[in-house]
């Protein structure tokens, strides 16, 4: 009988050297998230996510992205920065909080909700000519 290290150890991951992003889809029902790839060898494949594991790696993916930019680069001061294109402020159905929208000239954005508090500080830090960073505990 073999223990659960051995399970882990007999288990193959397989690897995909992704040559091309060629598509991207969303299922009629939203639930599932589609990426087309080509990979090494020419070959089309695809990987299906769930909205949730979709999601988990839109948040993953920015911060991987400035790690292997510090690594290649060796400077921890680099940022994988995009360019603004346009921003919209919303009230949220929340009255304490509104959702800002940042948009690249190319369409992608990310929304925030953001509290009134932390609205105000960052106004402060944009009225002003000095770094200021802060963290707000969220909900």
């Amino acid at each position: 009988m073999s223990d659960a290290k051995d399970d882990i150890d007999a288990m193959t991951e397989t690897e995909i050297d992704s040559r091309a992003l060629t598509t991207c889809a969303v299922a009629p029902d939203g639930k599932t998230i589609s990426l087309g790839f080509t990979d090494a060898s020419g070959q089309p494949i695809s990987v299906r996510l769930p909205l949730e594991q979709a999601s988990a790696l839109a948040m993953t993916l920015p911060a991987l992205i400035e790690q292997a930019l510090r690594r290649q680069f060796r400077d921890d001061s680099l940022r994988f920065t995009f360019p603004l294109g346009s921003w919209a402020v919303e009230q949220s159905p929340d009255p304490g909080t509104n959702i800002v929208t940042l948009r690249t000239p190319d369409g992608f954005g990310v929304c925030f909700t953001v509290q009134r508090q932390q609205q105000n500080a960052l106004g402060e830090a944009f009225s002003c000519d000095c770094v200021r960073r802060s963290s707000f505990s969220t909900h």
